[in-house]
């Protein structure tokens, strides 16, 4: 018997590695034959911690290999769960049943089509025999003893698949770039500086199934001539950092990354560059700078990176999903890739749901879903029942989309159509309590502080249009300020170097497009529908309701509400501080906030 805990960060964070250790504890005290195994993040982090019993295989909850399924998943386990799931593990009573898996949440993962995500949750990422048992490799061993490199391109290009970490560039055609350019050392180069807020889809698989991303680096080189390989990871993913480069070690052991790779002519290794956290780097030219030592910032293409990219040298750059799709591609072919999605989105997509969503995580799925297929059939709709107002696609950058369009599908052009972009596949789920003037603000100060510097339009127009949202925030707008809004936002769009700056507008373009109400409610009337914006809130006590208990009076640093005991209370606008302390302290819910 197998128990496999789930220690992605997800797991980690919810109390994982106790849970681990004491599953070791009790299996040592009381000799029990029991193996206690890892695995990384399933995509369920709503669940975690999560713990999978199998017996004597490794296991897959999507049907791919039936007789291998996990016997049983529990969630949340915590101790008492792990006295009841040793209990059964052991043969005797035992009540582990209440701790598993139910059936609306095995159906977050039978509503998914998983390839990029096939081995996570499933796998020791730790060790490369779980990887090699499931199919790993092979592709691998295809590749070099059966294609050339124009096959394997070929069937990349077959495929459809095209870059995942934004810009949705076709695969192919870098491929074959890099391939016909002239040098004797290229590099394939993997972007894992995830720097979106809200997502994390970059750093789960590396976690959870490193060898994938090392698999399909491998595939790359031998189809392009690449003799290096680095991984351009951000440092705060320790974990990611710690199993990728023990990863790599694994697959230098096993003959996988050394000089003539399993004895044919293809040599090529891989290291891990960690880099420092800039948003900007996710840009391909920027993180080439960043690789030669200097300063993060993007330069003018062409030449493109597979002409002169890291040291002048001809260069590839995809991103972690991308290279992790491609082992399946060459294994299963690249109609069968082809065959998920839309004419011109081809494939499937990861998403990290996070916000106001029930089942927040991540989700793959075939591209043509729709966002309500995504947000409702899969994350289980919004928390507390409140109505979804907007959704945000595409990281800091991306748009807000309201409800009214959940039935836009989900490819590039038809995204692009609605104002919102692909980008690297965050979705932040927003309900009736958002602002989305405040929303927007927030969005636009995350893009401005990590822009570079380098264009004026980015460097200074996005510094323009954030004072002129802080000041609509703080009810000090003025007629005029959204169409300032939208001219300052197409300049930095048209005259802005590389994808920071050709975005960065995007959140205040759409909210302006489809809540233009909101801003114009913040700017004539000074007030904010959500009660978001803490200046525009004003504070009454409701003497109907009010008992006269004192204990806002008391709570209240301003000294604002005056009364006596067992009367009603009164709140002096011209003291209130607008702190909210009045609201949160009062039992009768007589302070009314506007």
């Amino acid at each position: 018997m197998k128990i496999s805990i789930g220690k992605g960060s997800c797991g980690l964070a919810a109390g994982a590695g106790k849970i681990s250790d004491y599953f070791s504890k009790r299996a040592r005290a009381e000799n029990m034959d029991l193996e206690i195994g890892v695995t990384g993040c399933i995509g369920m982090c709503y669940l975690e911690p999560i713990v999978t019993l199998t017996d004597d295989c490794p296991g897959n909850l999507l049907g791919d290999r039936p007789d291998n399924r996990p016997d049983k998943i529990y969630v949340k386990v915590d101790q008492a769960a792990a006295d009841e799931i040793l209990l059964l593990c052991q043969g005797r009573e035992n009540n582990a049943g209440q701790y598993e898996l139910q059936e609306e949440d095995r159906a977050v993962l039978n509503r998914q089509t998983r390839v990029a995500l096939r081995n996570c949750g499933l796998v020791d990422p730790e060790n490369i025999e779980d990887y090699i048992t499931r199919g790993g490799y092979e592709a691998l061993r295809k590749c070099l003893r059966e294609m050339t490199s124009a096959q394997i391109i070929e069937e990349i290009k077959v495929s459809g698949l095209a870059g995942r970490g934004g810009a949705g560039f076709p695969t192919w055609f870098k491929w074959r770039a890099l391939r016909d350019a002239k040098g004797e050392t290229k590099y394939m180069i993997c972007n894992a500086d995830e720097g979106d807020p809200g997502a994390f889809m970059d750093r789960s698989v590396i976690e959870s199934d490193p060898h994938t991303v090392i698999e399909g680096m491998l595939i790359g080189a031998r189809a392009t001539g690449a003799s290096q390989g680095i991984v351009y990871v951000r440092a705060e993913y320790p974990l990611a950092i710690k199993r990728l480069e023990n990863a790599i070690q694994q697959a230098r052991d096993r003959g996988f990354l050394q000089e003539r790779v399993l004895d044919t002519d293809f040599s090529f290794d891989i290291r891990v560059k960690v880099g420092a956290g800039a948003f900007v780097c996710g840009e391909e030219t920027a993180l080439i700078a960043s690789l030669e030592g200097e300063r993060g910032m993007p330069r003018l293409k062409p030449p493109f990176p597979a002409q002169k990219g890291f040291f002048q040298r001809p260069s590839n750059i995809n991103n972690v999903e991308t290279y992790a799709n491609v082992p399946w591609i060459l294994s299963r072919g690249g109609q069968a890739f082809a065959a998920m999605g839309t004419e011109h989105s081809k494939g499937t997509k990861v998403f990290a749901l996070t916000g106001k969503i029930q089942k927040g995580g991540l989700v793959e799925i075939p591209m043509g879903s729709s966002i309500r297929d995504v947000i409702e059939g899969v994350g289980g709709g919004v928390k507390e029942g409140r109505a979804l107002k907007a959704v945000q696609l595409g990281g800091p950058s991306g748009g807000c989309l309201p409800a009214e369009l959940l039935e836009t599908i989900i490819d590039y052009q038809t995204l692009a159509a609605t104002g919102a972009i692909m980008g690297s596949g965050g979705m932040v789920v927003m309900d009736s309590a958002t602002c989305m003037v405040d929303m927007a603000r927030f969005f636009l100060d995350f893009t401005c502080k990590e822009s570079c510097g380098k264009c004026v339009q980015c460097r200074v127009g996005t510094k323009r249009m954030l004072e002129i949202l802080e000041r609509i925030t703080k009810g000090e707008g003025r007629p005029g300020d959204i169409e300032r809004l939208e001219v300052l936002g197409q300049h930095i769009k048209e005259g802005s170097l590389c994808g920071l700056g050709q975005t960065a507008p995007n959140p205040v373009l759409t909210t302006i497009r489809y809540f233009r109400h909101e801003y114009e409610e913040h700017i004539e009337r000074k007030k904010c529908a959500a009660k978001r914006c803490k200046a525009l809130l004003s504070y009454r006590i409701d003497g109907e309701k009010c008992t006269g208990c004192t204990l806002c009076s008391k709570r209240c640093p301003a000294k604002a509400i005056s009364g006596e005991a067992k009367k009603p209370h009164r709140v002096d606008g011209t003291l209130c501080v607008k702190c909210g302390k009045c609201a949160e302290s009062c039992r009768f819910s007589a302070v009314v906030v506007e």
